[in-house]
């Protein structure tokens, strides 16, 4: 790690601290002359180098306009290192604390800043980033965790009969929202992903940047029961609105968009499992008792799913 990170002619003092992160290795790595730099390097064949220069071009763009956001350093010319068959990156430390978003100006904030991430987003198109899609994010993943043998012997008639009602129930979802305007998201928008300081917000990661609808970007900073996340929704459009307007017939995608996430985020740890890291982080997902309860809270997303849209 030291010997690629050197490759690019910086000098490093040897202190090295893993940050967190499971898809890809990040190290925060102090120079010899003081300062330091955050190394991404990134999980092979996950993407193709085209794909992750979009990523870095789109955050150059975005901070090119001032929303804060951490992008690349250009070392050598480009944004995209190798060395000895391995791709990283290099950015500068950017620190603050995950935002609690425990007051109605923190989501205007973040409504403005996502707003201003979307208004930059819609001006050029992703060509080899993924897009939000069911076959993908729920097909596939779906399939792979029962072809596999992933889902437990006693729960696989049940998962795999609730999986096709919740794909008639999603599909429903997005023919009640219509066409929607295709915009580059940040795509993976939650508070761990999120710094703040004093100066707001700031994303430190676009590692899963995409196409798809605005609402992606605004769903994931919900939480608590209906009344709360209309509360919190409306709070967020205040902000948003400042910037940009959202197509309020997205909001027919808020739990489609959820129950997609729970689908995929099993099988992403299932397709993991053979990396020594994620047996160590996640011990309960390999048991009868994780997939128990991935089957309810699968359940509860098919009421959810039936329930009206939230109205704001």
């Amino acid at each position: 790690m030291i010997a690629a990170i050197e490759s690019t002619g910086l000098l490093l003092s040897g202190r090295t601290l893993a940050l967190n992160s499971y898809e890809n290795r990040v190290y925060r790595c102090d120079l010899e002359e003081g300062g330091a730099v955050v190394a991404k390097f990134y999980r092979p064949q996950r993407w193709t180098d085209a794909a992750i220069l979009e990523e870095h071009a789109f955050a150059q763009q975005l901070a090119a306009q001032d929303v804060p956001v951490v992008a690349p350093m250009l070392m050598q010319d480009s944004s995209l290192q190798h060395y000895e068959g391995y791709r990283f990156a290099l950015y500068p430390v950017q620190g603050g604390r995950w935002p609690e978003l425990a007051m109605r100006e923190d989501f205007n904030w973040m409504g403005r800043f996502i707003a201003r991430i979307h208004q930059v987003g819609a001006t050029a198109h992703f060509q080899h980033r993924q897009s939000i899609d069911i076959e993908r994010m729920a097909v596939v993943p779906s399939r792979y965790l029962l072809d596999e043998g992933f889902i437990p012997a006693h729960i696989e008639q049940a998962y795999s009969t609730l999986v096709d009602d919740l794909l008639i129930e999603i599909r429903a979802a997005f023919q009640r929202c219509g066409d929607y305007r295709q915009l580059r998201l940040h795509g993976d928008c939650h508070r761990g992903n999120v710094l703040w300081t004093d100066d707001g917000p700031h994303f430190v990661d676009l590692d899963d940047c995409c196409t798809g609808p605005a609402i992606q970007d605004l769903w994931m900073l919900l939480s608590g029961d209906r009344a709360e996340m209309t509360a919190q929704m409306c709070d967020l459009l205040e902000g948003y609105e400042e910037f940009a307007e959202l197509d309020l017939r997205e909001l027919h995608l808020i739990e489609a968009l959820r129950t997609l996430r729970i689908i995929h985020y099993a099988s992403w740890l299932a397709k993991r499992w053979n990396d020594p890291a994620f047996p160590q982080a996640f011990p309960w997902f390999d048991s009868n008792a994780y997939w128990e309860e991935h089957v309810l809270e699968l359940r509860e997303q098919f009421s959810r799913l039936r329930e009206p849209a939230l109205v704001v």
